[in-house]
């Protein structure tokens, strides 16, 4: 069975960080890339960043450069986004996806990726 498991949300002040977590299992990780998403109220889901897990080669949006890392574990089969000096136009629900591609700069429609987690809620308080 796949899995993609999302951790590390919550309530942070403006100029906080957190770290979330994406666990997968089921599939060949070494062979996908990792995307985060995320989806605001009323919005539309939008690519936050992306790894390849073969090479390690990564993506970011351009509202997040500078400020997220996107990392993976891939003895643990983890894939990690490290973000700092949030905004709270960063507040949204965040999902990891696994996807049989590359990740580039043009992996960020979300018909791209296979797999999906439910979410964790990251919220900014101004």
């Amino acid at each position: 069975e796949v899995q993609l498991v999302e951790s590390g949300g919550g309530l942070v002040q403006a100029g906080g960080s957190l770290r979330l977590s994406c666990a997968a299992s089921g599939f060949p990780f070494d062979d996908y890339a990792i995307g985060w998403f995320r989806q605001a109220p009323g919005k539309e889901r939008e690519a936050v960043s992306c790894v390849t897990v073969a090479d390690g080669s990564t993506h970011y949006t351009d509202s997040v450069k500078g400020r997220v890392a996107i990392s993976s574990d891939n003895a643990k089969k983890t894939v990690y986004l490290q973000m700092n000096s949030l905004k709270p136009e960063d507040t949204a629900v965040y999902y990891c996806a696994a996807g049989d591609i590359a990740c580039t700069k043009y992996s960020v429609g979300t018909y791209m990726y296979e797999y999906w987690g439910r979410g964790t809620q990251v919220t900014v308080s101004s």
